[in-house]
């Protein structure tokens, strides 16, 4: 009889320890979700403010077509981020964040109005959405950080590398195709409170050592050195700035290394 109820006893203690730990799975796996969805939040918009610069000298359906996919994407991913429970972040903080992008989605809307009911952009609204995307990448990658704290998520180096990467180059990409693709280039460069490109760059480099240092399967090895070849093709374009670069060149290839760098962090946490 005593046997039976130690047993019994053992199995009770077994069966909540494995209940425990699938209830800490699970909220790490919703933690992770959310700094996922934070990260493509940050990406998307910056995606899609580069299309925007594009397609005031374009004003072609394709480039406005990728504007609306990449304010869609973010729209996703800010859904995504406040419907979950498990990122650790107040109402107040996500209301914060969805009202900044409130804001950058009217100013795209106005600023996209502008330019095809009169064929150029008004300058004050540009700099106005330049100004309201660095603000709100700032508080989107503050409650990054507050989230991971939060919530005691242990993302890998490298893949936390690969995502500051990503937002790294998307927004070197929107900066670069102001300059090369939109009738205001000589007079609005952005806000002044940005990073330089030859600083960026200069930190894209670090964050790609990061996501190079440890050990690669053949399939990982292959799509980081796919990155860094990429990145080396157009690295000289990002730091030296010549009227003469191509562009759209330059454009193809980042969104490429964006492409592959989401494959990378794919792999990286497959193999955590």
């Amino acid at each position: 009889m005593k046997s039976t109820y130690l047993g019994a006893r053992a199995s009770m203690v077994a069966s909540l320890f494995l209940f425990l730990l699938t209830s800490m799975n699970v909220k790490a796996q919703e933690s992770d979700d959310f700094l996922a969805q934070l990260h493509n939040f940050r990406v998307s918009n910056y995606v899609a403010l580069d299309a925007y610069y594009r397609f005031i000298g374009s004003g072609s359906t394709n480039t406005l077509n990728e504007i609306v996919a990449g304010i869609n994407s973010a729209n996703d991913a800010m859904n995504l981020v406040t419907s979950n429970t498990g990122g650790g972040l107040s109402n107040e903080q996500l209301e914060e964040l969805n009202s900044q992008f409130d804001k950058f989605k009217n100013l795209m809307r106005d600023n996209i109005n502008d330019v095809r009911t009169t064929g150029y952009p008004d300058l004050r609204l540009v700099s106005d959405m330049a100004n309201q995307a660095l603000e709100m990448n700032s508080k989107a990658s503050e409650l990054y950080q507050i989230a991971q704290e939060t919530s005691k998520t242990q993302t890998s180096p490298r893949v936390e590398a690969a995502r500051m990467g990503a937002v790294v180059i998307a927004q070197m990409m929107a900066k670069y195709s102001v300059r090369t693709n939109s009738s205001v280039a000589q007079i609005f460069q952005g806000s002044a409170l940005e990073t330089s490109l030859d600083d960026q760059a200069k930190e894209f480099d670090m964050l790609l050592e990061t996501m190079s240092t440890g050990e690669s399967k053949e399939e990982l090895s292959e799509l980081l050195s796919d990155v860094n070849a990429k990145w080396q093709f157009i690295r000289g374009s990002y730091i030296n700035y010549n009227e003469n670069n191509v562009g759209f060149v330059i454009d193809r290839y980042s969104k490429r290394i964006l492409e592959s760098l989401s494959s990378v962090i794919s792999l990286l946490q497959q193999n955590a």
